[in-house]
């Protein structure tokens, strides 16, 4: 319990000890139900793939742009009661599933309540865990919270399958069951002040310097570079089971994410200190390389090459996802809330993007045979997206440099 209960070198709250512990249950709980909406909407309701995946699209789409909603909210209102707004969102949308299973326009409107929760929820959820500490606490407590989110992903599908397609109305009042006591706990909590954090954070300065080839009041980065952490990670998220069931066996491919999420559970807390004292950059360079070697890794096949490479990709993640939010963090004077929501359309944004092309891409090397080449294109992205962005960055902060001077003297 020790471990647990310490996280950036100081002692857990009663409150950081129960969100992280509602974290992964809100998941289990989450996971539970929506890795299955394709099976139930194609195959209970008779929708056509391609409606259902509009609906799954313009659903995940909801689910992380609305953290910019979710932000607004809770700098209205609060923290704690934005997540209590969310989770009664996200209750009722599980208990509207058990009408939906005889009528697919409640199922998709249960679906849509369920993704506005959820994009209610984390802004304010991570905002408040971090309330009120330094920027050593962070990278922890952050860390955790993802550690959390992710256990909770790995368990939900293996434990509802006995019973999503046997008995999916008790699955789905379980579900709900469960956010509503989730819910009032979160009743319990104190309220806490979303101040902001960065506040023009000095060391950032420090940390990154010109190595980052940014200007350091550009708006760019980590936005940008978020939404190119998600765009290239969704093509293994969304193709992987695509590419490896065939060349190896569905108990392969299970244990592959299994080991996937058990890696991002440990070792996301582990490197988490490390992580926030690395250079912006050089944080780039490794997510964006670590994403880059596994898909590449990737394309060789086999089960060695499937393995290999979801390490590798997993590495990039944890990079990438956390450095991501701990620098936004801190260039930042808003309220966290704001921030994190911010950070959530830029995941909603790569993901979208993702959906988008990696189909038609997928599609055209399944036609062409060359399946393995659709991994060399996602690992050539990997390399030459960042540092286009990185160039186009340093262009623009030269013209803005050039231009003010400039401008003071032209005659009015």
């Amino acid at each position: 319990m020790t471990g647990l209960q310490s996280v950036g070198s100081r002692t857990l709250t009663g409150p950081q000890l129960f969100l992280l512990g509602g974290s992964f249950l809100i998941t289990l709980g989450s996971f539970a139900v929506l890795p299955y909406m394709s099976v139930l909407l194609h195959d209970r309701f008779g929708l056509g793939l391609g409606v259902v995946g509009a609906v799954l699209a313009v659903a995940s789409l909801v689910q992380f742009s609305g953290g910019v909603v979710g932000a607004a909210l809770a700098a209205r209102i609060g923290l704690r009661a934005t997540m209590l707004v969310a989770l009664a969102v996200r209750t009722a949308g599980f208990a509207a599933f058990v009408p939906g299973l005889t009528r697919p326009v409640v199922a998709v409107a249960a679906l849509f309540l369920v993704s506005c929760g959820a994009a209610l929820y984390l802004p304010a959820n991570k905002a408040y865990l971090v309330a009120g500490c330094g920027p050593e606490r962070r990278p922890g407590l952050l860390a955790a919270s993802g550690s959390a989110f992710n256990a909770g992903i790995a368990l939900g599908p293996p434990a509802a399958a006995p019973f999503v397609l046997t008995s999916p109305a008790g699955l789905f009042t379980g579900v709900a069951v469960l956010f509503a006591l989730v819910g009032a706990g979160h009743v319990l909590l104190p309220s806490v002040a979303d101040e902001g954090v960065g506040v023009k954070d000095t060391t950032v300065e420090d940390r990154t310097g010109e190595a980052d080839g940014v200007a350091a009041g550009s708006g760019l980065p980590p936005f940008a570079f978020t939404v190119l952490a998600v765009y290239v990670f969704m093509f293994f998220q969304h193709y992987l089971a695509l590419y490896a069931v065939p060349r190896t066996s569905t108990a392969f491919y299970g244990a592959v994410l299994m080991g996937y999420a058990i890696l991002l559970v440990v070792a996301q807390p582990l490197l988490a200190r490390r992580l926030a004292a690395l250079p912006y950059a050089t944080a780039l360079r490794l997510g964006f390389g670590a994403m880059a070697a596994g898909t590449a890794v990737l394309a060789l096949g086999g089960r060695a090459g499937i393995a290999v490479g979801a390490v590798l990709l997993c590495l990039g993640e944890i990079v990438l996802f956390l450095k991501n939010d701990l620098e936004a963090l801190a260039r930042s004077a808003a309220p966290s809330a704001t921030v994190f929501g911010r950070q959530r359309l830029a995941a909603g944004l790569g993901a979208f993007a993702a959906a988008v092309v990696g189909g038609q891409l997928y599609g055209v090397a399944e036609r062409a045979a060359a399946v393995p080449v659709f991994w060399l294109v996602v690992s050539a992205q990997a390399v030459v997206l960042p540092a286009l962005l990185v160039v186009w960055a340093r262009g623009s902060a030269r013209r803005r440099a050039g231009d003010g001077p400039v401008a003071a003297h032209r005659p009015r």
